[in-house]
């Protein structure tokens, strides 16, 4: 572990701790007495899209081929945290792009997804950050990402709506100009 890393192990857990000490919880008591370093750890963890560079995530693996019909990746899970609240946000992402000579490895989309996603987020930019990145680096004819998506936020919080659902959507390019292509992107869906 780097120096760094060490540091920000360091100061989380005391003040998960001092916030524990807040809540009148009793920190020596067995379940507790690594919830400062388990905390810090998981939020090193789920902010790891901070530190990636999304050039070696994508690491060459864009080739060239003569397909030029729509590439769809559906179902890929997602799972964030909220940056007003830093509760877990969760659902699913559906990715679609139209190539211009050029594709990309399929693994590649769901570990773009998981850069993105793994920031303090709002789904609203993760959905744009993940269009605007597949089509910087494949320079597609059109990307569309639309994504579905429960917050805790909302649903332990605040309103307290378990079964509310946010679905976002970019549509970049051909998904954006032509109504023909989106339409049929978004049946697929169904």
């Amino acid at each position: 572990m780097d120096e760094k890393s060490i540091q920000f192990n360091k100061v989380v857990s005391e003040h998960v701790r001092e916030i524990l000490i807040e809540l009148d919880e009793d920190i020596g008591r067995a379940g507790l007495k690594m919830t400062p370093q388990r905390v810090a750890d998981s939020l090193k963890f789920l902010t790891t899209g901070y530190h990636v560079n999304l050039e070696k995530i994508i690491n060459d693996a864009i080739f060239e081929a003569e397909y030029d019909e729509m590439v769809i990746v559906k179902n890929i899970e997602v799972y964030s945290l909220c940056e007003h609240h830093l509760l877990p946000f969760y659902g699913k992402c559906n990715v679609a792009y139209l190539p211009d000579k050029r594709i990309i490895g399929l693994s590649k989309i769901p570990r773009i997804i998981d850069v993105f996603s793994r920031r303090l987020q709002v789904q609203e930019r993760l959905t744009t950050e993940i269009a605007s990145a597949i089509e910087n680096y494949l320079e597609p004819k059109g990307v569309g990402v639309v994504m579905e998506a429960h917050h805790l936020c909302m649903m332990m919080r605040g309103v307290q709506k378990q079964n509310s659902q946010t679905v976002t959507s970019c549509m970049l390019g051909r998904f954006k100009t032509d109504s023909k292509t989106r339409n049929e992107f978004l049946e697929f869906l169904k």
